[in-house]
């Protein structure tokens, strides 16, 4: 006879964005059976890799942090206690572009005096030098509460999170920041990053180089301005960015590694990873979640819980039998815009190694009275060049360059065009022309270099247009959406969950549409809470002794001394254009001297 079928798992999660692949590889060092499924053919969500021509393409996230050492970054707390060795290069800036007025200047890693204090002094006049280093005083309060807590042991279990975070960690220095700010943390954490500004009296005023530059950091971190950003992801960022020994990490081998590494989490736990396998629906049973229902018809039953790491419009309609407070926020929540993307390969002859890999681009500005709303359409590009940092990312002598509107690409416009059809071409050959001239502003000759003749004749061209129909179809977000901007209207965080489905038993979600939001910490601690929760107290408990002795358990900013001095991979940087000199604006020189 043939053999019994092997029982199900206990935790079945459908997705592989980060929040997915997080909740995984937690649930598996927990000890937890896991089986996940994922409709894509590569792992990572909206943070999956890509391969066309020879090339590497990371379809999402360019920059991050804290990765590269343990620390309180929650990615790094998950792929620590899954047992990782995933390499990460590390350096110090980005180089930002204000094509509008024609100034450029190096955001640079460390403490602010002789790097970004000469930012703030060019741009925002001596006036503006104060308020800026008082701003940076007055959040550390914030930045303290955002670290305070190891994110190993946040919970969405309201028992589990009052044992291993709020009592030991939270509720102190949140009561200590609360007197020091004369002000209550919480508000400052958990409400719009635009508060940050009142911790000044009086604030400086909307159109101020600093709240500029907030917005600016606002909307790279979530696709909305700091009225519309969590204050705790901002502050930490702020703090994060400014410390004495700060950098920046890259992942080798790029976005769709560390997918891998998580997913190979998984496997090592014993779990499953299927890829191209489309679920259709959530099967409810009882009032629980029984399982899922792939395409075709095949059911995979869970024995605990289903994880849902589908976007919440995606999730509301796996459960379309659904009826709770929950679904109805669900149907109310406000997606924001979407992304057009450009990939290109091009010839690396002649490109200075110290370039900067990172930029920013502003197309109708970000300095002075007649700059834009960072969030204006076609403003705000983000230009990545990872070859600079791992050439095994694109064939021998050539780079690869990411080229991204964020959040800023309006659905509407594009809606029910046939992919195949002459309007669509033009109008993607329109979209990528902008993005052609953000990636000019770092290297003014790139379309030659591009072209046939200098990659090796036609068949090693590698031009790739993405629009919000490319981020609806592969990435399977509503409308093509960066991701949730709030409740009834854009920035209303009231309606972000902690990954527990009222109306429903064992049904989860992870991912962007939980609290905190948008981004890869937020996506990986939205992981953390809800694998914790499944696992129990016990087993949470558990695996933070097991951390803790191992000196993995990392909270407050201890780890930045330590990182300083662990800091592996360096790689040089601080030149902002191709045929541009060192001096640049901001750009404090120590280990990248010439």
């Amino acid at each position: 006879p043939p053999p019994p079928p092997p029982p199900p798992p206990s935790v079945i999660v459908v997705g592989s964005g980060i929040g997915g692949l997080c909740c995984g590889a937690l649930l598996s060092a927990h000890n937890v059976s896991v089986t996940l499924v994922e409709s894509h053919s590569h792992l990572g969500g909206v943070a999956h890799a890509f391969p066309v021509n020879g090339y590497s393409c990371d379809s999402g996230p360019s920059l991050w942090a804290g990765c590269a050492v343990p620390s309180t970054n929650p990615l790094r707390q998950v792929l620590d206690a899954a047992g990782s060795e995933l390499p990460w290069l590390t350096y110090d800036g980005w180089g930002c572009h204000d094509l509008l007025s024609g100034d450029s200047f190096r955001v640079t890693t460390g403490p602010s005096e002789g790097g970004f204090d000469d930012v703030v002094a060019e741009f925002g006049g001596p006036g503006e030098l104060p308020v800026w280093r008082e701003l940076l005083s007055s959040i550390e309060p914030v930045v303290d509460s955002a670290m305070s807590c190891p994110p190993l042991a946040l919970s969405s279990d309201p028992l589990a999170f009052l044992r291993y975070a709020f009592l030991p960690h939270l509720l102190p220095s949140i009561l200590a920041s609360s007197l020091s700010l004369r002000a209550p943390a919480p508000s400052l954490l958990t409400g719009p990053a635009s508060r940050l500004l009142s911790l000044r009296s009086p604030p400086p005023p909307p159109g101020s180089f600093v709240s500029r530059y907030l917005d600016y950091l606002s909307f790279a971190l979530s696709g909305l301005p700091a009225s519309g950003t969590v204050g705790a992801a901002v502050a930490y960022t702020l703090g994060d960015l400014h410390h004495g020994g700060a950098f920046l990490d890259y992942p080798k081998g790029g976005s769709g590694a560390v997918a891998e590494e998580l997913a190979n989490a998984i496997r090592r736990g014993g779990g499953r990873v299927l890829t191209g396998r489309h679920v259709e629906e959530i099967l409810l049973e009882g009032g629980r979640a029984a399982g899922v229902r792939l395409r075709g018809g095949e059911v995979l039953r869970a024995s605990e819980a289903v994880v849902s790491n589908a976007d919440i419009w995606r999730t509301r309609e796996l459960v379309p039998t659904l009826s709770s407070p929950w679904a109805e926020r669900a149907n109310a929540t406000k997606p924001t815009p979407s992304f057009v993307h450009l990939w290109v390969g091009f010839d690396a002859a002649g490109i200075p190694p110290d370039l900067d890999c990172h930029h920013s681009v502003f197309n109708k500005g970000l300095l002075g009275p007649s700059a834009a709303p960072i969030d204006a359409p076609e403003n705000f590009h983000i230009v990545s060049i990872p070859t600079l940092f791992d050439p095994s990312l694109a064939p021998e002598g050539r780079h690869l360059a990411h080229v991204y509107a964020a959040a800023t690409a309006d659905y509407a416009d594009w809606e029910g065009m046939d992919r195949g059809s002459e309007e669509y071409k033009a109008k993607k050959a329109a979209a990528a022309d902008v993005l052609w001239a953000s990636l000019e502003a770092i290297i003014p000759d790139v379309r030659e270099r591009a072209s046939a003749a200098r990659v090796g004749g036609p068949r090693n061209v590698m031009v790739t247009v993405g629009t919000p129909l490319t981020h609806e179809r592969f990435n399977r977000r509503h409308r093509g959406s960066y991701g949730p901007g709030g409740g009834r209207e854009l920035g209303d965080m009231r309606a972000f969950s902690d990954g527990r489905v009222g109306g429903v038993d064992n049904l989860y979600t992870v991912g962007d549409s939980n609290f905190p939001g948008i981004g890869v910490p937020a996506a990986a601690a939205s992981g953390i809470l809800v694998a914790n929760a499944i696992a129990g107290m016990e087993k949470q408990g558990r695996l933070l002794g097991e951390m803790r002795g191992r000196g993995l358990l990392k909270k407050g900013k201890g780890w930045w001394e330590e990182a300083a001095r662990l800091r592996p991979n360096i790689v040089k940087g601080g030149r902002i254009k191709v045929g541009g000199g060192l001096d640049v604006i901001g750009g404090r020189r120590t280990d990248n001297e010439e």
